[in-house]
């Protein structure tokens, strides 16, 4: 195929034919291929674009055709099939003109499979399309990867990408069928998308089966028909290796499998040893040559024979084999891997799989393992062991511990979704601490500080911290946890140094309450402990899962301590250590923070990819604690560039419900705020953030200099409102502690508020210094949108006073500033500022009637639906001087009301 290629899953490639058919009306013939394997949904896409044009345009046709293998030589084939009823033929049907009331109106020929069309029918349709380029057709053809068509310069060719997880999802709700989310994503990955496979899989067992997230994968009737007589014309060499790899890949997908057994495809050359060993396989490359031609077996094209590194084409045919082989002989090749490989989780794993009845040496083994993996992080992993564990388990105390300790290590991985699943289970237990600690646990992640705070009180008040210490040492350690949520600086170290007094040192529980610890110092004001203890844990966790832990807490720290350079730094690399097994909860605190790293020093579309990646993450591990994080900045960026349709969509996702963490709570309020102060909005930026008051007097991270920049725009909405007392009682405790700690853009920001209050206050000396002060504070900080801020409170001030000249020149740096950080709402408010100003525009006219600069500025906004109050806040003058301005336009404009200043303005 020659021309432009893109890759498309099913919806976007039916959105973007959608586009291309209505575009056509205007930019002539189109010819797009679209590829695709079997079962890719090729022949489904067709019909829907069809469908989907017949309704877009009532006057549009549609002509349709299959290839079919049996007629590929058969001339005219193809072309007899497009023929439309009224009898004239394909030339003069697609170079016409149709029209509705809207002008022409396209025309969509599709070719379903056309590598079996005859030669001369898919040459006339080029041909016409060549002869008629401005013609409003759409033709649009499908085949496989390998097919050969005859081809146009400038046509482009799709790739048809499986389904992923939400169209997955969307084709089971047409089947009035629930699919988990977690389900939904292991669906997508086992079947590679495949919407054959995909619908045979959802329809082959009772609808109830999806709903769960640890649903059991299998391969679809038709693809085990399909393997059994693959395998049937392979050598007795080549089907053993199949075979082999198919036990070594395997993974049944659910959650009793152990998700340290690697993943299909993941095998390397080396362990073509072990399935060569496993198999009995005596000529490798003769049975490897033999699997490859079956189509089961895949390596990667021109590699040497020593370097292969043979694969099933997917787990979905791995599954496939299997079920070939049937139950005994697979658990026998799974008894004899176990023998062969040397990785203990592998081994493991094989045993498990052969094991279909209760083992207890066995799940000692498990859970002995589970406890090491646990301790270095990996609680994915060490959450299946666990689950294995009690399946083989007799005695009932001890089945029941070890399916709770499973559901508490899927929680530290941030899987509340596959959590879940078991929750209804272990709430049925009965009464333990590790019980309560794992329900409150669940609670935390989820926001609900009512339920977390109950569970955890009774889990301590149960447990016996001398006769086991580490279920002790667990809860105080989720006591730290509640903490952070709480952003209670005291509480959280005094319950982080419980917990480390209880847990022996290197335990997970120690390892993460120490880690959170530094933050509970820096929210203590005792900044030089906080960077003292983070220190020693790099030091001390240099590697593992842990590590993540220690890289996020000690890159929140840095950010809040205007170190904004390392706290990039170590926050991606806590991200990227999410792929070393790390936890989907802790890499999204490193993703939110991230996010906020990027908006700071003007990185908006970073910021927005960090949170686009969060946002996945959140909505497929169920956690809810830190969505309002994602959104403030979603929020906060959209509002600043003026789009604010997506503001809206983020600032309602932003919502928690009553009782939700203050880790929760004010991020939502900072977003309404936020959105209301791009708006000029300042009532509701004082009503949002006003919220936060109560909060902050009993959780202490609240008000500690640099995290949670509420102050001062709360005190800038109690200035531009008219209420300075309130602003000043505000500022002054706040002002003390960030001098106390030395942080630099606290103050800067405290500074541009106490720079508004006393230009309100007719101190215009005092105020310049408070805003020079500001600027000064934040030299050699990359914050960008501080500086713009500050700038522009600065000019707003100066311009209020008179002085010109020289608050253009600051609102010029200002406007730079927003400009360079695509803030378009600011940037329109800067220009409206320096017209305000008049130093550099001319005195206006409508209709003849001369306004002054400081009239145009008011009469535009109030025609746009603003109060007076919200054009004193907009352009930072009084309320009565509004009224003032808005009598003289009346006057010289001749209307007597807004109504019809805003008919005539208009």
């Amino acid at each position: 195929m020659t021309g432009q290629s893109q890759s498309y899953g099913p919806a976007a490639a039916l959105a973007h034919l959608i586009e291309v058919s209505t575009s056509s009306a205007a930019t002539g013939a189109h010819l797009v291929t679209v590829v695709g394997g079997a079962g890719s949904g090729r022949s489904t896409l067709l019909r829907r674009l069809a469908d989907a044009h017949r309704e877009i345009h009532v006057a549009g046709r549609v002509l349709s055709a299959q290839g079919l293998p049996w007629e590929s030589d058969r001339a005219g084939g193809i072309g007899d099939q497009l023929l439309p009823d009224d009898g004239t033929d394909l030339e003069n049907t697609l170079a016409a003109q149709p029209q509705d009331d809207e002008g022409r109106t396209p025309i969509l020929l599709t070719i379903d499979d056309a590598h079996h069309g005859d030669a001369a029918s898919i040459h006339e349709v080029l041909s016409i399309l060549v002869h008629h380029r401005d013609a409003p057709v759409l033709v649009v053809r499908t085949a496989p990867p390998d097919a050969r068509l005859p081809d146009l310069a400038g046509a482009q060719t799709i790739q048809l990408t499986g389904l992923d997880a939400d169209e997955l999802t969307a084709l089971a709700a047409e089947y009035r069928i629930v699919l988990h989310p977690v389900t939904a994503a292991r669906l997508a990955a086992h079947t590679a998308g495949s919407p054959r496979a995909v619908l045979a899989m959802l329809t082959q067992v009772p609808r109830t089966y999806w709903s769960v997230p640890d649903a059991g994968l299998f391969a679809p009737t038709f693809l085990v028909d399909d393997v059994r007589s693959l395998l049937g014309r392979c050598t007795a060499q080549g089907r053993a290796l199949i075979e082999a790899l198919a036990v070594l890949e395997g993974d049944s997908g659910g959650a009793d499998s152990l998700t340290t057994a690697p993943a299909a495809g993941a095998l390397t050359a080396d362990s073509l040893t072990a399935a060569t060993t496993l198999g009995d396989v005596t000529d490798p490359l003769a049975a490897l040559d033999n699997a490859i031609a079956s189509g089961l077996v895949t390596i990667p094209p021109g590699i040497e024979p020593s370097r292969s590194a043979p694969r099933l084409r997917s787990p979905m045919h791995g599954a496939a084999v299997t079920a070939v082989m049937g139950l005994e002989a697979t658990g026998a090749l799974h008894r004899r891997a176990a023998e062969i490989v040397t990785d203990p989780a592998r081994r493991l794993h094989h045993l498990v799989a052969a094991t279909p009845v209760a083992e207890p040496a066995l799940a000692d083994r498990l859970e002995a393992l589970a406890r090491k993996l646990g301790t270095d992080g990996e609680w994915h992993s060490a959450a299946s062991l666990f689950r294995q564990a009690s399946r083989l388990t007799t005695d009932e105390l001890l089945r029941d511990e070890r399916l709770t300790r499973a559901a508490d290590a899927l929680l530290a991985a941030g899987d509340c979704g596959s959590a879940a699943a078991l929750m209804p289970a272990v709430e049925s237990l009965r009464e333990t601490p590790l019980r309560e600690a794992t329900l409150g646990y669940l609670a935390i992640l989820r926001g609900r500080t009512a339920e977390a705070d109950m569970r955890l009180d009774r889990a301590w008040a149960i447990s016996n911290a001398e006769r086991d210490p580490e279920i002790a040492g667990t809860i105080a350690q989720r006591r730290v946890l509640l903490s952070l949520a709480r952003c209670q600086g005291s509480e959280l170290v005094s319950w982080a140094d419980t917990a480390i007094g209880i847990v022996d040192d290197g335990s997970s529980a120690n390892t993460e309450a120490s880690v959170i610890k530094g933050l509970g110092l820096a929210w203590s004001g005792r900044p030089a402990e906080a960077r003292a203890l983070y220190d020693e844990l790099t030091d001390s966790v240099g590697h593992g899962a842990q590590a993540q832990r220690v890289m996020m807490g000690r890159g929140w720290m840095e950010f809040g301590f205007d170190d904004l350079d390392s706290a990039r730094s170590d926050l991606e690399i806590a991200v990227s250590m999410a792929q070393l097994r790390g936890s989907s909860r802790i890499t999204q605190w490193a993703l939110a923070w991230l996010a906020r790293a990027h908006f700071v020093t003007g990185e908006w579309d970073l910021a927005l990819a960090a949170v686009g990646r969060g946002r996945i993450l959140a909505r497929t591990s169920g956690i809810a604690l830190i969505t309002p994080l994602f959104e403030w900045t979603a929020t906060q960026i959209h509002a600043l560039r003026g789009d604010w349709d997506s503001a809206r969509a983020a600032l309602a996702a932003s919502a928690v419900t009553e009782g939700s963490c203050e880790i929760m709570q004010v991020p939502t309020l900072l977003a309404r705020a936020s959105y209301a102060e791009a708006a000029a909005d300042y009532g509701g930026v004082r009503e949002a953030l006003t919220a936060v008051v109560p909060l902050a007097r009993h959780a202490t991270g609240l008000s500690e200099p640099g995290f949670w920049p509420w102050v001062d725009q709360l005190a800038n909405a109690l200035v531009l409102e008219g209420r300075p007392e309130d602003a000043d009682a505000l500022l002054a405790p706040h002002e003390e502690r960030a001098r106390r700690r030395g942080h630099r853009s606290a103050q800067a920001r405290l500074g541009y508020a106490r720079g508004r209050l006393l230009g309100t206050t007719g101190d215009l000396p005092a105020a310049r210094r408070a805003f020079e002060q500001a600027l000064t504070d934040l030299e050699g900080l990359p914050l960008r949108y501080d500086r713009a801020r500050v700038n522009f409170a600065y000019g707003q001030t100066l311009r209020r006073a008179g002085k010109r000249r020289a608050a253009d020149e600051v609102i010029s740096r200002a406007r730079d500033l927003y400009q360079s950080l695509g803030a378009q709402t600011y940037v329109a408010r800067c220009d409206r500022e320096l017209r305000a100003g008049g130093l550099h525009t001319t005195v206006g006219s409508r209709d003849g009637v001369n306004l002054t600069p400081q009239e145009q500025a008011v009469a535009s906004l109030v025609v746009q639906g603003m109060s007076n109050r919200e054009v004193a806040a907009e352009l930072y003058i009084s309320a009565k001087t509004v009224q003032y301005h808005l009598t003289r336009i009346y006057g010289k404009i001749g209307v007597r009301s807004r109504a019809e200043l805003t008919a005539v303005w208009r």
